[in-house]
C-alpha cells in the first residue's frame, strides 16, 4: 500500500524538474456567480410593510391557518390569501419582509425570519394593519448565495437580504 502511494506521488514529477512554472498546478479561486444585495440596518428594520397584493413570481413555502393562506415570495415576503374557498383563493395583501423565507404562527403572533433576524408581527387582516412587536437581531446565519457561497466583505452595519446574478 505504501509503495502504491509513493509510486503515485513520485509519478507526478517525471524528470525531477518539478520547480518549473509549467509544472505548477493552478486552481482558480471558486467564487459565486451571484452578488449579495445589502440593506443597511436602519433601512432593513423599517422595511417590513403591508402592501397590496401582487403576482407570485418565485414562490417558496406555503402556510395555512384557518381561512388564511400564506405563500412565501423567496427573500421578499409573503402573499396572503383569503382561503375560505380553496378552489378560488382571494388575494388580500402582500407582507413585504426583505430576506424572509419562512413563517410560523402561534397564538395570533406571526414569527418570521427576516434574513438574520427573528421578528414577531401582529397582523390584523380585517383592518389591514401590521406592526412588529419584537425583533431579535442576528439569530440566524448570514444568507448563502444560491450556489452555496458565503458573502465576504459585508459593509459594517449591513444585512444580506438576497442575491442577484453578476452582470
Amino acid at each position: 500500500m505504501v509503495c502504491l502511494l509513493f509510486g503515485s506521488l513520485h509519478s507526478c514529477c517525471w524528470d525531477g524538474n518539478c520547480n518549473e512554472p509549467d509544472d505548477v498546478l493552478v486552481i482558480d479561486e471558486f467564487e459565486s456567480a451571484y452578488e449579495p444585495i445589502f440593506l443597511d440596518r436602519e433601512t432593513f428594520e423599517q422595511s417590513v410593510q403591508l402592501q397590496p397584493p401582487k403576482p407570485i413570481v418565485n414562490s417558496g413555502k406555503i402556510y395555512v391557518l384557518n381561512n388564511l393562506l400564506f405563500v412565501n415570495e423567496k427573500n421578499e415576503g409573503f402573499h396572503v390569501f383569503q382561503n375560505q374557498d380553496p378552489s378560488n383563493p382571494t388575494p388580500i395583501n402582500f407582507i413585504e419582509v426583505p430576506g424572509a423565507t419562512d413563517i410560523a404562527i402561534r397564538n395570533g403572533v406571526y414569527f418570521v425570519n427576516q434574513a438574520v433576524d427573528l421578528i414577531a408581527i401582529a397582523y390584523n387582516t380585517r383592518a389591514s394593519e401590521l406592526t412588529i412587536s419584537k425583533r431579535i437581531e442576528e439569530v440566524f446565519p448570514v444568507m448563502l448565495s444560491p450556489d452555496g457561497f458565503y458573502p465576504f466583505d459585508i459593509p459594517q452595519g449591513s444585512i444580506v437580504v438576497g442575491w442577484k446574478l453578476k452582470s
